[in-house]
């Protein structure tokens, strides 16, 4: 059975992913320094790890499988994911893959790199809703094959 992992800090697409999930039968985990509602997600099993910078990411890495799906836009823990054969989801519905998480390493480092040279000032941008039909449809088209 497939397992969607969801990287559950500032995701905007927690409730699309627990509907999409439960259309497929698939189970659903959020994962969470805290924070989150039981209550709100009735569906899913509401992980809370300990409080710490990586204590959730490191949670998923370790408990992600192959074949499962991981919705996170941590780019660190997307490679983790991988290395471990789970899909990879951006939140934005971008597919994170062996072939292009080099690049997506890379221009994190570049990043951050520019924000610690103040070249840039670091804002992301904001989450359209066109983002989350994006991510709607990834995330239905994953979990069909």
């Amino acid at each position: 059975m497939t397992t969607v992992l969801v990287d559950g800090d500032a995701c905007p697409v927690k409730d699309d992913a627990l509907e999409i999930a439960i259309r497929h039968d698939a189970a659903t985990i959020l994962v969470s320094n805290g924070g989150l509602r039981p209550s709100r997600y009735p569906g899913a099993r509401i992980v809370t790890v300990a409080a710490g910078a990586d204590a959730a990411d490191d949670w998923i890495a370790e408990n992600a499988t192959e074949g499962d799906v991981v919705i996170t836009a941590d780019i660190p823990l997307a490679a983790r994911a991988l290395e471990r054969g789970a899909r990879v989801l951006n939140p934005d519905g971008r597919s994170l893959t062996a072939e292009s998480i080099g690049t997506a390493l890379s221009m994190r480092a570049f990043k951050q790199h520019l924000r610690e040279t103040g070249e840039s000032k670091g804002y992301n941008r904001n989450f359209t809703p066109a983002d989350r039909s994006r991510f709607r449809q990834a995330l239905d088209l994953l979990l069909r094959r």
